[in-house]
């Protein structure tokens, strides 16, 4: 999209687009404009604010903003990386800073879907080169050089024919004098000159981290705030009939219990019974003498049993529509070598993020202030905005930093449920949420089943595909994250392939879980895959390498890019020897790999599995393309290591069930996260390629978990056909 390059003295210089669609970068400005951008990010007139995103005083102090919220994926680091990096200032030597949600000024603000990387890998950089385009001209014009002569070293400006040098600081007041340069034609480094992109760099809060400095929503304190609690039907969207206020007002510190009357899940603002008190502990202890009767709701006619009955029906029957057919399925069985058919099925799964939600509000007239560890705080303003009646300028959002959210945190229930008490109580309030809240109030990932068909011919080729899908939604219409793509792999390598749907109606929210859709999808899909090599009698690796040599019926359709995931599964076949070693019996290594949130990810997982059945995942091999630059490595490999383990910790024992349109489930003892001696060594490597850098919060999770259950039919011969996998017998003879 074009950016505008002329203003007038006062006006705003926006800046769009530049890469991965329109974003609104930040406020450049000229002097004057400079005086109002610092003042209203509470600055000192003297700094030198050539945009949003940087801030350098006349001590030479430099402050990077980051834009997007922190819930654990580093990106409170990685981003002003970029700025850092172009601006060429010491990385040791910057101050970071949280950004309050203004999508006006930053851009949009959102972690979701590995997008942040992709989509400010440039505009960052811009943002920084713009900085050091205007120091140089600075010191041009205080030398009375030509800046093609001028160079920067990390927060200095050198003259090399003279020896000048002039450190940042120096430069400010000049530097808001200059021109502002043209995003779109800053040079920018060359990669080879990189000091800070490349570098594995701790997170900007691990020090606050491990000493257990206040960082997260649960953390915020308020003068003069007040703590609530939130009581909601165990069926989802039931209304309150009759509860005990007097008995819970009457307990220690209450200070306020009313009925909130709400709407829906989607509404943001379920109905329930808030109860505040001067401690959290005070409104929980009230909150148990509600004894609430809750009005009869549809949903609670629904269940875990029911909906799988259904499902079953469903499956015996035709796909209600069809998603794509190519070529003759039922002919291409007639005449194969060999058939092989499974219902593969997997459970709701809740995201239990260590931190349960949370919000503090507090309004002052009709203005809301809110304190939030959001993943969305955009949406979230909108949502606070269309309950109440006012207009999004009267929301201040400060983003908190996150103790997890995998998507959680993309859904603001618990800031609508906030600001609704705090309005009501007329003090700052905190909600705190109980982890049982947390785990019965998710917007869970959906469950879900298939019935596939696949056929060999002679030669051990994957010549027909058929997947009859049972998922929930109405009409055309899928619930959030129960969708599936015509596009899905292995659509277009295989020449007969069918694709068709069938769906039912559902009363329990669902939302996006890490890698979503992906996270089951991947396992069905690769396990699947492998069941039809070992038919075959091919070997895995072998198996899938023939399909990715296809040349695909809708080139350059699904994002796959099938030479990108050929160097990853060549890479992970090479570094955890697969087919090298012959392993104890009892032990075995499974393959799988997927192409998801614009990153290729091949994985081998290595299990070992005891005649009692008793499983240790040893190992976890990884690789991965994710672009031309690996922005901080450090942060990288988390992300991946963390995903590897929270495939595994999906498979291994968590299922959401549910019962009367409740969920059965409430804390860790019944929806269990992996333990440190369940966590293999997961071991990374990326594969450098010719492409934009993407993001490594999701993609590196879809594929551990089929290669753990092909690993588990190598080493017992049992296929494991639904999850989680803790209701399945593994011994073996």
């Amino acid at each position: 999209m074009p950016t505008t390059t002329t203003t007038s003295r006062r006006d705003f210089l926006r800046v769009t687009s530049l890469a991965g669609g329109a974003l609104l970068l930040g406020t450049f400005v000229d002097v004057d404009g400079a005086q109002a951008l610092a003042a209203s990010l509470g600055t000192a007139p003297g700094d030198f604010v050539p945009n949003a995103f940087i801030r350098i005083a006349p001590s030479g102090a430099v402050t990077i903003v980051a834009k997007n919220p922190e819930i654990g994926q580093g990106i409170k680091t990685m981003l002003p990386m970029l700025v850092a990096e172009e601006l060429d200032v010491a990385w040791e030597t910057i101050t970071i800073e949280q950004a309050d949600a203004d999508e006006a000024r930053y851009g949009r603000q959102v972690a979701g879907g590995s997008t942040a990387t992709p989509t400010n890998w440039e505009p960052l950089r811009r943002a920084g080169a713009a900085g050091r385009q205007m120091l140089l001209a600075a010191a041009a014009a205080q030398w009375g050089v030509p800046a093609t002569e001028l160079t920067t070293e990390p927060g200095v400006v050198v003259h090399a024919p003279s020896g000048r040098r002039a450190p940042y600081g120096t430069l400010v007041a000049r530097a808001a004098t200059m021109p502002v340069p043209d995003p779109r034609t800053v040079p920018l480094k060359d990669p080879k000159a990189f000091r800070i992109i490349g570098r594995a760099i701790g997170g900007v809060d691990n020090a606050k981290l491990v000493t257990g400095k206040p960082l997260f929503g649960i953390d915020v304190k308020v003068p003069g705030m007040l703590h609530a609690t939130y009581e909601k039907a165990p069926v989802f969207g039931a209304a309150v009939a009759r509860a005990n206020l007097d008995a819970a007002r009457a307990m220690p510190g209450v200070t306020h219990v009313f009925t909130v009357e709400g709407g829906t899940a989607l509404a943001g603002l379920l109905p329930g019974v808030a109860v505040v008190a001067d401690t959290w502990w005070n409104a929980k202890q009230a909150r148990a003498k509600l004894a609430i009767e809750w009005a009869a709701h549809p949903t609670a006619q629904q269940s875990s049993a029911g909906m799988r009955a259904r499902a079953q029906e469903l499956l015996a029957g035709a796909p209600q529509r069809m998603l794509r057919t190519d070529g003759d399925v039922a002919a291409a069985v007639r005449g194969a070598a060999k058939v092989v058919e499974a219902t593969y099925e997997y459970p709701f799964l809740a995201h239990a993020p260590l931190e349960p939600q949370n919000c503090t509000a507090q309004w002052t007239g009709d203005t809301v202030e809110i304190w939030a560890p959001t993943q969305n705080p955009g949406a979230g303003r909108q949502l606070v905005a269309r309950t109440f009646g006012i207009p999004e300028s009267a929301i201040t959002i400060h983003i908190v930093r996150s103790g997890g959210g995998f998507g959680r945190r993309l859904n603001n229930d618990y800031m609508v449920e906030a600001a609704a008490i705090a309005r009501q109580v007329g003090r700052p309030v905190k909600l705190l949420w109980t982890r049982e809240d947390d785990t019965r109030h998710d917007f869970y990932r959906p469950a879900g089943w298939h019935a596939l068909r696949g056929a060999t011919d002679a030669a051990g080729s994957l010549v027909a595909w058929e997947d009859h899908f049972v998922t929930f939604g109405e009409g055309t219409n899928f619930v959030a994250s129960a969708g599936i793509a015509p596009t899905e792999w292995p659509a277009m390598y295989v020449p007969n392939f069918a694709l068709g749907v069938s769906s039912m109606p559902l009363g329990v929210p669902t939302g996006f879980l890490r890698a979503p859709g992906s996270n089951a999808l991947s396992w069905v899909m690769q396990s699947f895959l492998d069941e039809c090599a070992h038919a075959a009698r091919r070997d895995p690796v072998d198996f899938r390498r023939e399909l990715l040599r296809r040349a695909p019926l809708d080139e350059g359709k699904g994002g796959l890019d099938r030479a990108r995931m050929l160097g990853v599964l060549d890479l992970v076949a090479e570094k955890s020897g697969w087919g090298k070693a012959k392993l104890p019996k009892g032990t075995g290594m499974g393959v799988a790999f997927h192409f998801s949130h614009r990153g290729h990810f091949a994985e081998v997982v290595r299990a070992r599995v005891s005649r009692k059945g008793e499983l240790v995942v040893e190992k976890v091999w990884v690789a991965g393309d994710v672009g031309s630059q690996v922005i901080n490595p450090s942060g990288a490999i988390n992300q991946v290591q963390g995903s590897v383990l929270d495939g595994i910790s999906e498979a291994l024992a968590q299922e959401i069930t549910i019962e009367g349109g409740a969920v059965r489930q409430s804390n860790f003892h019944d929806f269990p996260l992996i333990r440190l001696a369940q966590s293999p060594p997961v071991e990374v490597h990326f594969r450098i390629t010719d492409h934009p850098p993407t993001g490594m919060g999701e993609p590196a999770l879809p594929p551990v978990v089929p290669a753990l259950c092909n690993a588990i039919f190598a080493a017992t011969g049992k296929r494991v056909r639904s999850l989680p996998l803790s209701k399945h017998d593994l011994s073996w003879a």
